[in-house]
């Protein structure tokens, strides 16, 4: 089988921020990079499920909403991918900044119902706003 675009990558030279890594069929795929791969620090499975509810309920509430295909984790725990269409990076950076401070100020999580999630005692708030504002001070120093 061939390698998939995402391993062709030397994980040892990315670093945390805001990449983009493709457009396929009008979809772009953005890396949200939250931790240095292999760097031994990563995030808590029950933070970033936390913040995957925050952000993909921000995100799909957002003026960008229409333009938002997808948000989730990458298994390696060091981020996310975020996939959108009709989306420039100008367009994207302040939509980010502007949703993880949003993130930052809820006091439950969203879906977070037995009905609405199927792990939904899996789930750490306070860890995932520590998460989500390291972060918002990545994308303000971009």
């Amino acid at each position: 089988m061939e390698k998939i675009l995402s391993f062709s990558k030397n994980h040892d030279e990315l670093k945390t921020g805001l990449h983009f890594c493709n457009e396929l069929h009008g979809v772009a795929t953005w890396d949200l990079r939250f931790k240095k791969p292999n760097g031994g620090d990563y995030l808590s499975p029950s933070a970033m499920h936390t913040v995957e509810h925050l952000l993909a309920t921000v995100l799909r509430n957002s003026a960008h909403k229409d333009d938002i295909v997808y948000f989730g984790p990458m298994g390696c725990r060091t981020g996310f991918y975020l996939l959108t269409v009709n989306l420039k990076q100008e367009e994207l950076l302040p939509l980010l900044k502007e949703s993880f401070a949003l993130a930052l100020k809820f006091n439950e999580v969203p879906g977070n119902k037995r009905e609405e999630c199927g792990n939904y005692l899996e789930h750490d708030l306070d860890g995932a706003k520590c998460e989500c504002k390291k972060y918002l001070e990545i994308l303000n120093n971009l």
